[in-house]
């Protein structure tokens, strides 16, 4: 009976199981049907098989933005997930190929032997997977390997090689070197807000491109890109900024070896082009925890001081302007100036007795604040009013987010007292920032022409110029041309007499003005002897005879001795000698004879990039609008030009002109082998350009 029994129960449970698999499958069934029916604008159905599909995004790369010589500061790197359709192949081609595939496959990912890979691709292909994973996040270089393989090379529709791209990051090749400044873009989410820091945040429209669509299906285990293309992403954009690589890292390097002779806690310098503002570097290091310097923040736009004695130019400027004093007029400069209840002392007690006005500017004597007051104290307004006419309250409305707006005081407001006057002449109860600085000391050196400082010179996508950026002038003319042209001869005069003058180059002169200001500490308080915490600037330009650029160099330091001169002073004349030792522009006689020569380099046609990089080492002139990889090259009228130089895809290369290694690659990413023979450029080659390109084929080059 019992045995009975054991047999009933163990039908009803075969039973009862059959029926819960029978519902199981009836259930998904009519799931499926009722996503199919109900599905969005963005989902499709193959009329055909049923099968759900939707509409996807296709992301576009990302634009890469690169220096003035269009070498790249940053670059996108993308992944992609390997999967292999099994059942797409040619059982010949399988049978025949399979056991090189295994070996490949082995090769570049080796966590599976020869011997798993081919098991594991057999196992799919028998099970009929369409979607056997190979790997996750592959790189471009492991994705290109991987293409090459047997089988993965008859392509996706035969050789069932599916490489979509998943995921994008973004690259700067020099690591710390303008890092702030390139910055970086972050979408809004449930968790933050949108973020755009430095060129990446404020060029961000440009470098996104816009989103393509692609069909995909669904599959048991999950979506999968068809490879259906519904409509073409837009690649993003390149944005060509103004910097110049080489001048960027000899101002690093000078910065960074500074900072670190002095403990500073952070320091910035700007490097910039006198006749149109152009940014052509920008440094930004702050102390870390661990002793080092890091670009964690833009203190050049970002962090507002006060500037000290490198105000006293405007000072003056408003004073010659007013026509309060001549810059001859003699006054005496003591050791001690005392204004109502407080003094104002001269640097290391400093007693320079009867001096002239320029002396006095000079020698970045405190007096400038007796004359000033002097000259304003009945009308403080006309003062302060006259420094704003010159721009210096306002702003400079940079395109890259973070600017710290000036402060500046005024008669009748809270913040304004009986000293302010006097303070506010030589650099204190006013803020800027070290950009705001330098622009003032670039229009001077522009012979009055006020231009807004910017960091991109163009947007291209391709060989299209998507927009260009002319020089923003904010005030054509700042003062009349004879205070200009006192104020420059007091600023070659602090190199020759005054504070800068064991600055100054054997190769050609400098003007500028230094500073040294008492700031607050990071308990927003003065320090003790010590302990206090200065600002040593120095800003000017080079050479004194037709300027070039401007610079600025700031440095925030505790110390006894921290003097614009001997601290920030000395990294201005590292970077202005080794920028003009290193451009050959800048020398005439070694320009004149180069002009004159006819014996013009010669280039062989080739990869752009690598180009590039031998023309700005030789300092070679060159005209470039092109922004492919491959390029021809002529020389016109002394002058080296690019054209494009397109090939396509299964076809054998035209590499005519071409150095034997650009050939030898470019056939060779085409499955090719080559023969060479000679040296020098290729004349020749035994498969003319434009025909069928076929693995195992042989190309003979001649070279000459």
């Amino acid at each position: 009976m019992s045995e009975k029994k054991d047999i009933f129960w163990r039908a009803y449970l075969v039973y009862f199981g059959f029926v819960i698999v029978l519902l199981v499958v009836i259930f998904k069934t009519i799931s499926i049907q009722m996503n199919t029916k109900t599905s969005t604008s963005n989902t499709l159905t193959a009329s055909d098989d049923k099968i759900p599909k939707r509409i996807s995004l296709r992301f576009p790369r990302r634009g890469e933005i690169l220096d003035i010589n269009s070498t790249p500061l940053v670059t996108s790197i993308s992944f992609y997930e390997i999967h292999l359709d099994a059942t797409v192949v040619d059982q010949k081609i399988f049978d025949d190929s399979i056991t090189d595939l295994s070996r490949g496959l082995s090769e570049i990912f080796p966590a599976k032997s020869s011997r798993e890979w081919q098991e594991e691709i057999q196992r799919a292909r028998f099970l009929k997977n369409r979607f056997l994973k190979i790997k996750s996040k592959a790189t471009n270089e492991e994705r290109r390997l991987l293409n090459k393989l047997p089988i993965f090379n008859l392509g996706r529709m035969k050789g069932g090689l599916i490489d979509n791209q998943v995921t994008s990051t973004r690259k700067r090749p020099y690591n710390e070197l303008l890092k702030r400044t390139l910055g970086y873009y972050q979408p809004a989410n449930k968790k933050s807000k949108e973020l755009r820091v430095g060129i990446e945040g404020a060029y961000n429209e440009y470098l996104a491109g816009v989103p393509g669509q692609e069909i995909e299906q669904e599959i048991s285990t999950g979506w999968k890109k068809t490879g259906q293309i519904i409509k073409e992403a837009v690649e993003g954009a390149d944005v060509i900024t103004s910097i110049d690589k080489e001048i960027q890292e000899v101002a690093h390097s000078e910065l960074l070896a500074q900072l670190k002779a002095q403990g500073a806690k952070h320091g910035c310098a700007v490097v910039m082009d006198v006749k149109t503002g152009f940014v052509k570097a920008i440094i930004n290091l702050t102390l870390s925890v661990n002793g080092d310097y890091y670009e964690t923040y833009n203190h050049a736009i970002g962090t507002r001081e006060v500037p000290g004695s490198t105000f006293k130019l405007a000072s003056l400027m408003a004073g010659l302007e007013d026509k309060k004093f001549l810059i001859t007029d003699i006054v005496r400069a003591g050791p001690k100036y005392t204004f109502f209840n407080k003094s104002l002392n001269e640097a290391h007690n400093a007693n320079y007795g009867d001096i002239t006005i320029k002396s006095a500017f000079e020698k970045s004597s405190n007096v400038i604040s007796k004359v000033i007051y002097n000259a304003y104290k009945n009308d403080p307004k006309l003062f302060v009013d006259r420094l704003k006419s010159f721009g210096l309250s306002a702003p400079l409305g940079l395109d890259i987010e973070g600017e710290a707006s000036p402060t500046m005081y005024e008669p009748g407001s809270k913040s304004w007292s009986g000293i302010s006057l006097a303070w506010m002449a030589v650099g204190y109860e006013i803020q800027q920032t070290p950009l705001q600085t330098l622009a003032f000391y670039n229009a001077v050196a522009n012979n009055g022409k006020f231009v807004k400082p910017q960091f991109v010179k163009e947007i291209r996508r391709g060989a299209e110029v998507l927009k260009e950026f002319q020089p923003v002038v904010i005030n054509p003319k700042i003062c009349s041309d004879n205070t200009l042209k006192i104020l420059q001869s007091c600023l070659a005069g602090v190199m020759k007499e005054g504070t800068g003058k064991r600055l100054t180059s054997s190769y050609f002169d400098i003007a500028g003005k230094t500073g040294t200001a008492e700031i607050l500490n990071d308990d927003m308080r003065y320090g003790n002897k010590g302990e206090k915490k200065y600002l040593a600037s120095f800003v000017g330009y080079f050479p004194v005879k037709d300027p070039i650029y401007s610079c600025i160099v700031s440095i925030a330091a505790s110390g006894e001795n921290i003097y614009g001169a001997t601290v920030s002073g000395t990294v201005f004349a590292a970077i202005a000698n080794k920028v003009y030792a290193t451009s050959l522009k800048y020398h005439r006689a070694v320009n004149e004879h180069r002009i004159k020569s006819l014996d013009f380099p010669t280039f062989k046609d080739g990869n752009l990039h690598d180009l590039l990089i031998v023309m700005n080492k030789l300092h070679i002139q060159y005209t470039n609008n092109v922004h492919d990889e491959w390029v021809n090259i002529a020389t016109d009228k002394n002058e080296i030009a690019f054209s494009r130089r397109s090939f396509k895809k299964g076809q054998v290369p035209d590499v005519l002109g071409m150095s034997a290694r650009d050939a030898v690659y470019l056939i060779e990413s085409n499955g090719m082998s080559v023969n060479i023979i000679g040296y020098g450029k290729v004349i020749n080659q035994s498969i003319p350009a434009g025909s069928p390109a076929f693995n195992g084929g042989l190309i003979e080059l001649t070279l000459k």
